[in-house]
């Protein structure tokens, strides 16, 4: 049925819209009430309106060919909907099932026509509704293809944590033991008092004592925060091989599936034929 005017209240597509232009356009955009968990439309149904959230929620998602569940989105109020099938003549792309009773205004495209003629900023902010769908399944598809978990690490270092691993990484290096044996060496030599240089920590070496203790605490530290962020990259390998092996049982059971149809659709088919080549009575 036809909206109330006072419906396009709060909503950002029809914000600039003067009071003659909304009684216009309140004639052709249509209001409903959809009860929580049902179905709006399916994916691959014919679409031939979009729609925008005056309250209540929508659950936008799609399955795979593993028939795993991804929910694209959760449109609430004010957000808009289903606009890309109407947009292309195309099917629909998603399921839109209602979340919680949730009330919708219905526009066609001879509405969506009327509106862009009364409000051509109207068109910007459908695009904008479009990008942002668009950034968000960017996002998805990016977060469900298998990552890498060194990249995945990598991307959330602070220079801290760089300068700390390569601490860590220099503190076991061969480089490393020869600088610090040459300089034990070096200063024992001074020390002892041998090659007429003044000394000026004798034995038994209070200040190299003192020094080494405080590199060792150092070198644990950075050694130590090494191994916490070598935690988290074991942490997120094994959430990446969790995600795989679930994409791997979900494909192995579709493939179980497509046998289990295959073996019924030859076993009905070698039925038939065997009923054929019995000979009649």
């Amino acid at each position: 049925m036809p909206c109330d005017v006072e419906k396009f209240a709060g909503i950002e597509l029809f914000e600039h819209l003067n009071e003659e232009d909304r009684n216009v356009l309140a004639a052709v955009v249509e209001a409903r009430e959809i009860p929580a968990e049902s179905v709006l439309f399916r994916a691959g149904d014919p679409g031939d309106s979009l729609y925008v959230v005056r309250k209540g929620e929508v659950e936008l998602y799609v399955r795979d060919t593993a028939g795993q569940k991804i929910v694209l989105n959760v449109v609430r109020e004010g957000e808009i909907f289903g606009e890309l099938a109407l947009l292309d003549h195309g099917a629909r792309t998603a399921t839109a099932t209602a979340q919680v009773d949730t009330e919708l205004l219905e526009m066609d495209r001879d509405g969506l026509l009327l509106l862009f003629k009364r409000t051509p900023a109207a068109g910007i902010h459908l695009l904008g509704a479009m990008g942002h769908m668009t950034r968000k399944a960017d996002e998805l598809l990016r977060t469900r293809v298998s990552r890498n978990a060194n990249e995945e690490a990598e991307e959330r270092l602070t220079v801290l944590q760089r300068i700390s691993d390569w601490i860590a990484w220099f503190s076991g290096s061969m480089a490393f033991l020869i600088l610090n044996l040459a300089w034990f060496v070096v200063w024992i030599i001074i020390n002892v008092g041998h090659v007429g240089i003044p000394q000026f920590d004798p034995y038994p070496f209070g200040l190299l004592t003192m020094i080494v203790s405080l590199e060792a605490i150092f070198l644990s530290c950075f050694v130590l925060i090494s191994q916490n962020r070598q935690s988290e990259k074991d942490h997120v390998r094994s959430d990446i091989e969790y995600d795989v092996n679930i994409k791997a049982e979900l494909e192995v059971a579709h493939l179980h599936e497509k046998a289990d149809q295959l073996y019924e659709e030859v076993l009905k088919r070698f039925t038939k034929i065997e009923g054929m080549l019995k000979p009649k009575a």
